[in-house]
């Protein structure tokens, strides 16, 4: 799974006076440009990371009034979309203006909910965004850190605008649920140092570059403590505050989407949002429980394989509680990691003819979060190449990180998962807003696709790690029934953890962090089954199409040489690649 940004889902948004045209000249390249340096300039830490420099001043403006002039300038993006003729566009283009102009339309009808009140959820918020910096933002030059010291002294501002949108939040009926955001206040407080040096906010000083001279490093330093113990940790603990005394008694006692104003409305656009279908949550409900028992006969099959002794609760509690399946400290787990990564990368070359010149590394989930997210995720490389893909892995109780998922989860995350796809995607020859766009059904259902091409390489061979990698395609298929069940047909959260509990091997301590997730953020988990369902789909079509002409490594670089994608436009690309290769 690729880590929440908070940053877009807190990022203020602007008009786009400065970018009026007259509608006589304006083209479509203008618009997409212009659209994109909104982009940059509304996004200014993201702006950063892609090498641009004009913002390295500001966090950015998550106000309420920010985020309504925001859809105002989007609003004003589309006009201008309207007043070209899109049938006369070249094909490229076409994919261009269909593309920009179905990013445009769902922020637009996003807004008419109170989806705007949820920029925070069970693992994210205002603090995890200023925490995340020193490994967000790059630090080589007397210049980084300067603008670095600049953020951390508009932090206090940060908040506050925060803090006034989660209020109107509250006043409107739009909170989180109670349930999913126990333990939240506690990874708040973590940030809450008495000490400068116990930040984490202080951890790009702990190295001098050697391009710094010392006398300037001693300055850097010295503002950096000031600005953290001045206003980034007092900023942090008002929000603790603000959180305990105010939110969390408001938080709401019924757990579904479909609970709120326009619920039912509101849960249907999220499930389409996230699916980049027209499937309605019935309709996903029922595609759940049919994979689910799809899935438990293959599961069943390879508990027979194994040579086990009992039933499949039998097995599950075998795999939950026998001491050989799990590491003994972070770093064995770390290193199991690390083997399947790099045994993995050299099967590459089978898979596909184009790799990522951007490499990836593994590092530990922070331990601020660690206990209440998920057992792991996807980091993106920075656009300018100053940083890579970061593979973040889950080392708090080791007790419930079982090793027979790794290869599967590593094949998820890091490649032919979210790394390869995402490192791939931003080196393309497109407008910027693709290749670092994302659709949340192509980019995850490309991640759970990915576990199963462990099959096409020679993983799995252990009865155990073949079973973990069924047990991740459950778990996924599992969200498909639990994410509606809950919002919009009336689940409680102990049905959700009953359900996934007997149905994969999952421990207890993930299955209630993962169903959290599902409360906290409504729809977005259905899109990893829905999407690998219709790549596993085109693939098979186009195996029976093309036969002896079917080229695995071709079939992959067509799937992925235009970015992120909604399933619709995937679906008809293949068709005509399908018709290319049939011709040759």
């Amino acid at each position: 799974m690729k880590k929440l940004s908070i940053a877009a889902a807190l990022m203020a948004l602007a008009t786009t006076a400065a970018f009026a045209a007259d509608s006589e000249r304006d083209t479509l390249d203008r618009i997409i440009k212009d659209h994109w340096a909104w982009t940059l300039e509304t996004n200014p830490t993201f702006a950063t990371s892609l090498g641009v420099r004009d913002f390295d001043d500001r966090l950015g403006d998550p106000s309420l009034a920010a985020f309504d002039a925001g859809i105002e300038a989007e609003r004003g993006f589309l006009g201008r979309l309207d007043a070209i003729d899109a049938d006369a566009l070249a094909a490229a283009d076409r994919m261009n203006y269909d593309l920009l102009r179905l990013d445009l339309e769902r922020d637009i009808e996003g807004a008419k909910f109170g989806d705007k009140y949820f920029i925070i959820t069970n693992r994210a918020g205002p603090h995890t965004f200023i925490a995340g910096l020193p490994d967000d933002l790059p630090f080589f030059t007397k210049a980084d850190f300067e603008s670095y010291v600049k953020r951390l002294n508009a932090t206090p501002a940060f908040v506050d605008a925060a803090i006034a949108r989660l209020s109107a939040g509250v006043d409107a009926g739009w909170t989180q649920p109670c349930a999913a955001m126990a333990g939240y206040e506690d990874t708040i407080r973590h940030h809450v140092v008495d000490k400068p040096s116990d930040s984490v906010l202080m951890k790009p000083f702990a190295d001098k570059p050697a391009t710094i001279s010392a006398r300037d490093w001693k300055k850097l330093k010295s503002d950096a403590e000031k600005a953290v113990s001045g206003k980034a940790v007092p900023a942090i603990e008002k929000f603790a505050d603000f959180y305990e005394e105010t939110y969390a008694p408001a938080c709401r006692k019924n757990i579904a989407a479909s609970s709120l104003p326009d619920g039912q409305e509101y849960y249907a656009y999220r499930a389409r949002l996230n699916t980049t279908t027209d499937m309605s949550p019935d309709e996903i409900h029922a595609l759940g429980l049919s994979e689910v028992a799809r899935i438990r006969a293959e599961m069943a099959a390879v508990i027979k394989g194994s040579g086990f002794k009992g039933d499949f609760k039998a097995f599950q509690q075998f795999l939950r509680t026998d001491p050989q399946f799990y590491a003994k400290t972070p770093r064995e787990l770390m290193e199991k990691n690390s083997y399947v990564a790099k045994k993995i990368d050299g099967e590459l070359p089978k898979l596909f003819t184009r790799l990522p010149r951007m490499p990836y590394t593994l590092k530990e989930i922070p331990a601020d979060i660690a206990e209440g997210t998920t057992t792991a995720y996807y980091e993106r490389p920075a656009g300018d190449g100053s940083r890579p893909g970061v593979y973040r892995v889950n080392t708090s109780k080791l007790d419930t990180r079982p090793l027979y998922e790794i290869e599967a989860l590593t094949l998820h995350e890091a490649v032919p998962g979210h790394h390869f796809q995402i490192a791939i995607s931003q080196e393309l020859d497109l407008p910027e807003f693709r290749r670092f766009g994302s659709f949340t059904a192509f980019n995850e259902g490309w991640g759970l696709y990915a576990e199963s091409l462990g099959l096409d390489v020679g993983f799995y061979q252990d009865p155990y790690s073949d079973f973990g990698r069924l047990s991740y395609e459950m778990w996924r298929a599992c969200r498909l029934v639990v994410d509606t069940g809950m919002h919009s047909k009336g689940w409680t959260r102990a049905q959700a953890i009953e359900f996934m509990t007997e149905n994969t091997a999952l421990s207890e301590h993930n299955i209630e962090a993962e169903v959290d997730r599902y409360i906290a953020w409504p729809g977005q988990a259905l899109a990893y089954k829905i999407g690998q369902l219709k790549i596993r789909e085109l693939r098979t079509r186009a195996e029976k199409a093309l036969g002896e002409k079917f080229d695995l490594r071709r079939f992959h670089d067509a799937l992925l040489e235009d970015g992120a994608l909604p399933l619709t436009l995937v679906e008809s690309k293949i068709d005509k690649w399908i018709a290319a290769e049939k011709s040759k």
